[in-house]
């Protein structure tokens, strides 16, 4: 038998013609309808759902195997019948009638509860029929389908939530934590200016919660449904950050990826990208950073043609932009485009009242985390941290209460003990400091100077003796009750060993 070899164009030619059902007529090769028409009939009868076509008296014209195997008619004997001597509680005659479909009807068929679909078939604007579809052979069958999708669903919000916390999505203003002027008043701009597209430039020292700020300022935005792109340009090799930003083609360069890398600005597009330590990128990239918001379209290392986006930008640095403008090492172009919006985020020793509930803040969420149960924090520790200037602010809290929760044993308070040197000899410092401005201060009571030289006394006599409360007392000739009771009133716990 002789195969004929046809090529793959005149497969496509042949297949869409077959198609075009208007062009078909009766000098067509027989041959060609013929397999269109069996093939519209086989896959009538394997379709999963159960299904019936009438015409505009309700006459059937087609009904599927699986339909006749289920009310158990033979296939070929039923077609002509009217649709209410074969289907029992049929609506299909009235759908041919008022031109109305029924979506997720519910039709019982020998002591079954379906659902079923009815639709009319409408030519030149006239009704020529209706056909029925049972979608769901019983309402077990439909639980279990509602059941699988409500699943899928959660499965779904679970790793959108999942993706979101790897993201930082789960960041809001909420976790911004402190009631002090300063940060109450930089995250009332910082909601208002949420809501908006325009561009904001976050500034602050290092470790004071920058890309916090940037999170929250997005997952408060319209643009919230999308993931927030975030880049550390100082991070970034000069010879990367380009293709890192704008993505390259195919080819564009040795090592290049088969099909080309989309860069940060294309996958940030209808979202937010945020750029930390924007002083630390180079000129050249400024110049192209100022061209995307200037056109609102990039392109790929290696294209030949540009691509809209929409992308609003949240740019962050801890260095003086405006003296980088005077050294000419920031594009003051850049520099008010980036600048719509300024938030000045505060250092932590400007806003010591909030260290208390800071510090709680930290110890919930590392006692989750490390799975363990500190819930306190002496007196004496919060003062000290209280004192200290915090040159790695929140930052820097964080990793000194991590380490402490790394040095309690059975405790579960963090104390003195648990706190590092430098942290401790800073309040030693400063109550040094205390001593040396009472020598020179004459405008006291009696009675305060007196306390005050105790205390100078006692604070002094405790540094020279490292802090041993028993040499403190011998020293000074009173009982180690009364050195007690003295540096609880003058609060010198910190000096005490």
């Amino acid at each position: 038998m002789e195969v004929k070899v046809i090529n793959c164009q005149e497969r496509k030619q042949k297949y869409q013609h077959l198609n075009n059902v208007s062009t078909l007529n009766k000098n067509e090769n027989l041959e060609d309808i013929d397999f269109l028409m069996n093939l519209y009939k086989d896959i009538f009868n394997i379709t999963y759902n159960w299904m019936v076509v009438v015409d505009a008296d309700g006459y059937i014209i087609m009904i599927n195997k699986r339909y006749c195997d289920f009310i158990g008619v033979k296939q070929q004997s039923v077609i002509g019948q009217h649709v209410t001597e074969v289907i029992e509680n049929t609506r299909m005659h009235i759908i041919v009638k008022t031109g109305q479909k029924e979506i997720g009807d519910i039709q019982e068929i020998k002591g079954n509860q379906m659902i079923a679909d009815r639709l009319p078939i409408y030519r030149n604007g006239k009704i020529i029929g209706a056909v029925g579809t049972v979608i769901f052979k019983n309402l077990v069958e439909f639980d279990v389908y509602v059941k699988n999708i409500l699943k899928m669903e959660k499965q779904l919000e679970f790793y959108k939530k999942e993706l979101k916390k790897a993201l930082g999505g789960e960041y809001t203003f909420e976790k911004i934590i402190g009631t002090s002027e300063k940060i109450n008043r930089a995250k009332d701009l910082a909601k208002k200016v949420a809501t908006s597209k325009s561009n904001v430039l976050l500034l602050g020292e290092s470790g004071t919660g920058k890309e916090l700020f940037a999170h929250s300022i997005h997952n408060a935005s319209a643009r919230r449904e999308y993931p927030l792109i975030k880049v550390n340009c100082g991070a970034i090799p000069a010879e990367l950050i380009e293709s890192e930003l704008f993505g390259y083609e195919q080819g564009a360069f040795t090592g290049a990826k088969k099909g080309g890398k989309p860069g940060k600005f294309e996958l940030a597009n209808k979202s937010t990208i945020f750029l930390d330590e924007i002083g630390d990128l180079p000129l050249n990239m400024q110049v192209k950073i100022l061209r995307v918001i200037q056109e609102r379209e990039i392109e790929r290392i290696g294209g030949v043609k540009s691509q809209k986006i929409d992308v609003r930008i949240i740019a962050a640095t801890n260095r003086n932009l405006l003296e980088m403008i005077k050294n000419k090492t920031f594009r003051e172009d850049l520099y008010y485009r980036l600048n719509v919006i300024s938030i000045n985020i505060p250092p932590l020793r400007e806003r010591r009242e909030d260290i208390p509930l800071i510090t709680h803040y930290l110890m919930k969420k590392l006692s989750s985390e490390m799975d363990r149960h500190v819930s306190e924090i002496s007196p004496t520790a919060i003062e000290v941290l209280k004192h200290y200037h915090w040159p790695g602010n929140i930052r820097e809290l964080a990793n000194l209460i991590e380490r402490a929760f790394n040095l309690i044993e059975k405790e579960a308070v963090i104390t003195l003990d648990h706190l590092p040197y430098y942290v401790k000899k800073h309040m030693k410092d400063k109550e040094k400091e205390k001593v040396e401005e009472t020598k020179n201060n004459t405008e006291k009571t009696l009675k305060e100077i007196i306390e005050e030289v105790e205390k100078q006394s006692i604070a002094e006599t405790l540094m020279t003796m490292d802090g041993n409360k028993y040499q403190t007392a011998k020293k000074l000739g009173i009982s180690r009750t009364s050195l007690y009771e003295k540096i609880k009133k003058y609060n010198l716990e910190v000096l005490v060993k």
